[in-house]
């Protein structure tokens, strides 16, 4: 079984955060690749958002993340492989405290 560690969770939360945008839904997959692994995530989600004044201005910061479905596919070299993904261990990358 592989285990996601925390580079693999930072990097897809980047990955999934870049194709959210601004959005309050996605619908679609994001990828992440090194020497030893491929990993496609397949995800619908709900983005939820709060609004944050600052001196620049206001934005809107991600408060949730709410998982419809989602899927981790895993591949090395030797075909596909288990691995040990948790959707709220990615949420902690993706939610602006």
């Amino acid at each position: 079984m592989i285990e996601i560690s925390d580079n693999i969770y930072r990097e897809l939360a980047a990955r999934l955060a870049g194709a959210i945008g601004e959005d309050d839904y996605f619908n679609g997959a994001v990828e992440y690749e090194n020497e030893e692994l491929y990993a496609r995530l397949v995800a619908t989600v709900l983005v939820y958002r709060r609004e944050e004044t600052f001196p620049e201005g206001v934005r809107r910061v991600v408060s949730n993340v709410v998982p419809m479905w989602w899927e981790l596919r895993t591949v090395q070299q030797c075909g596909d492989a288990d691995n040990d993904f948790s959707f709220d261990e990615l949420k902690q990358y993706l939610i602006c405290d």
